[in-house]
């Protein structure tokens, strides 16, 4: 096995490549959302980029949920087990 060998993520410039790569993919799907059709149910939902816009606001509402929510409701004491 050879343990001198540097990996791809192990080289200083590939987390800003990686970055720049997933920003410049986000941007060119934002723009070509603006240029899709779409059928809307309700009138809200045919505005551009609504859907990820509204899985994101989801995506927080269930972390804080968990956190603030849950969270006190199946804690247990620090030595809840050692008893």
């Amino acid at each position: 096995m050879d343990t001198d060998k540097v990996h791809f993520l192990d080289r200083p410039g590939s987390l800003k490549r990686i970055l720049k790569i997933f920003f410049s993919s986000l941007m060119i799907l934002v723009i070509i959302d603006l240029f899709v059709h779409k059928h809307p149910y309700f009138g809200f939902d045919g505005r551009p980029s609504f859907y990820g816009a509204f899985g994101f606001v989801a995506c927080v509402i269930l972390v804080l949920a968990a956190r603030f929510i849950l969270r006190p409701i199946v804690k247990r004491k620090e030595g809840h087990y050692n008893d």
